[in-house]
């Protein structure tokens, strides 16, 4: 077992690679990048296991770029499952080592493979890649001298998850047979075990996770019952007493995501959806304005968030409850990271009550109840933050310049007045008076739950999504494979 370590400058990583840490602001490293970096350091293969958002970048990216040598040939090759994890882990490998005079190039689909390409072949020292496009390429045989010596993939169950396990097996028959191999995955279901055993040579397991945290602690978990028809008015009253700073909406389809955005942007919101349909430069630029505060809403389906990681989600809200638990676990991974707290709402009907005690005993997680604030809550408790910031405002020369103007045209109790309304009118609460499943009906639905009743009311829309993937053609590169994985 590697010696404990309590600062990046104690590794051992080439100067101008821990130049590029610094700089990055990293100083005391996390569990995963403690307990990892060593092993990797020495040229073992690893398993690690940590959920997003821990650092596992940095963890495997760090030590890796240390070890290669920086020649014009490509040494460091990491496969994501997609687009916008790529582009976030080559962003960071690039920071991380560009003191280092390392060339990134990414490499999905959707852009121009020619390019692609030529930016590798010019001499490009690491490849961060999606398994289709990675795929496309070695059986092309487009890519010379293509030998990295350290192969990584990240979010091995996404991959698993999205039906890439196939390619991966395929990929690794293009490559060389001495390498040292990195898995990085939330979680280790059954075939993410056998694709270890095939492509790694006896790793070394790192886990950080206890075996039975599933849902982060930093984050506090709520649900809210409510008739069907009343999610858009849940979720905008939600909004107004919140008042979340950054927030990912959770839709079940693309057309459902595409409607509630539109929905919020007419009520006044800085809100964007994301989803599969889109355009990969849509995609690209709406992520891009999230990560920048230019969006402070992003309205996402499930796949189309996969791997997406946004420093600062304070709240995630599930418009209708996942289809499956795993999916409810993955949702809330996308705030309360890197220690921060953050806050899960899930709107649930009464028919949709026992998924959700399902759900509740996977995360093993305590999910509370809450009733949705009254209009009359809200605008009482907005009213009280309005005396405070008023209180606590600092006098300026223009106010004192506009009051001498307008205590000759008004009296000060009319001035006050209206100066009030105008910060009134602004907060813009509406909406009905009461949301969500009546206490009396509340009570029968807990009952009949804890009688383990089945439930005789209820309605609930769904939907669902699909991936459809064209089959790899046939490769006639006569490029020799190895025999290992």
């Amino acid at each position: 077992m590697p010696n404990q370590h309590d600062s990046f400058d104690s590794f051992g990583f080439k100067p101008q690679i821990l130049k590029g840490a610094n700089e990055a602001g990293f100083v005391t490293p996390s569990p995963i990048q403690a307990e990892a970096i060593p092993y990797i350091l020495e040229g073992r293969d690893l398993i690690g296991q940590a959920q997003t958002g821990t650092g596992k970048t940095a963890a495997f990216g760090l030590p890796t770029m240390s070890r290669i040598k920086g020649g014009d040939s490509v040494e460091l090759l990491v496969i994501t499952p997609t687009r916008e994890l790529a582009t976030q882990v080559s962003d960071e490998l690039f920071k991380l080592g560009r003191f280092a005079g390392l060339r990134t190039v990414t490499v999905y689909g959707g852009q121009s493979s020619y390019r692609q390409v030529d930016l590798i072949n010019r001499g490009a020292q690491v490849v961060v890649a999606t398994p289709g496009r990675l795929l496309d390429l070695l059986g092309s045989n487009r890519l010379k001298s293509f030998a990295p010596s350290i192969v990584i993939l990240d979010e091995a169950d996404e991959m698993l998850d999205m039906g890439f396990l196939d390619d991966i097996k395929e990929i690794f028959k293009f490559l060389p047979v001495e390498r040292q191999t990195l898995m990085f995955s939330a979680t280790m279901p059954q075939p993410i075990k056998d694709l270890a055993s095939k492509i790694l040579r006896d790793p070394v397991n790192v886990k950080v996770t206890p075996p039975d945290e599933n849902a982060n602690k930093d984050i506090a978990q709520q649900y809210y019952v409510i008739e069907e028809h009343e999610r858009d008015d849940a979720i905008l009253r939600l909004f107004d007493s919140e008042e979340p700073s950054r927030s990912i909406i959770f839709t079940r389809t693309k057309k459902e995501a595409d409607r509630l955005s539109t929905m919020l942007i007419a009520k006044g919101y800085g809100a964007k959806g994301l989803h599969g349909d889109m355009e990969q430069k849509s995609r690209e630029e709406v992520i891009k304005s999230f990560k920048n505060s230019q969006l402070d809403i992003l309205v996402a389906t499930d796949v189309a968030a996969r791997g997406l990681d946004v420093k600062e989600v304070s709240h995630v809200f599930n418009y209708h409850i996942p289809f499956d638990p795993e999916s409810y676990v993955h949702r809330i991974g996308r705030t309360g990271r890197a220690g921060k707290k953050g806050i899960a709402i899930t709107l649930v009907t009464p028919l949709e009550y026992k998924e959700l005690q399902r759900i509740k005993k996977f995360a093993g997680a305590d999910i509370k109840m809450q009733q949705v604030p009254t209009l009359g809550d809200v605008k009482k408790a907005h009213s009280s933050k309005l005396i405070n910031s008023i209180l606590g405002a600092r006098l300026s020369d223009e106010a004192r310049r506009l009051l001498t103007i307008l205590e000759e045209q008004i009296d000060a109790q009319q001035l006050a007045l209206k100066a009030l309304s105008l910060l009134i009118e602004k907060q813009n609460i509406s909406g009905p008076d009461s949301i969500g499943v009546n206490p009396q009906r509340l009570e029968k639905l807990l009952t009949d739950h804890r009688r383990d009743r089945p439930l005789k009311r209820g309605g609930g829309k769904g939907g669902g999504h699909s991936r459809f993937r064209k089959p790899f053609g046939d490769r006639a590169s006569g490029k020799p494979r190895s025999k290992r994985y």
